[in-house]
């Protein structure tokens, strides 16, 4: 695993319209940065993801934004 120091998982706006994946809005928008510090673009919808492995349950929200050529980047939610 490489750490890039990524505190939100986000997922690509082209393929949750590819996918028809459902989205929800967020209350308050914020603010996402590239790696290389550059600003993306503010996010306002989010994927909500209900993760179960064996008994380990937890529900993360997954911004969407443009991710060029990638799916998604995981991050610590």
């Amino acid at each position: 695993m490489v750490d890039f120091g990524y505190t939100h998982t986000r997922i690509n706006k082209q393929l949750v319209k590819e996918e028809k994946i459902k989205t929800e809005s967020i209350n308050r928008s914020f603010e996402i940065f590239n790696i290389d510090k550059t600003k993306n673009r503010e996010v306002t919808r989010f994927v909500p993801l209900k993760l179960e492995i064996n008994r380990y349950k937890e529900h993360i929200d997954i911004a969407v934004m443009n991710l060029n050529s990638i799916d998604i980047f995981l991050g610590y939610d």
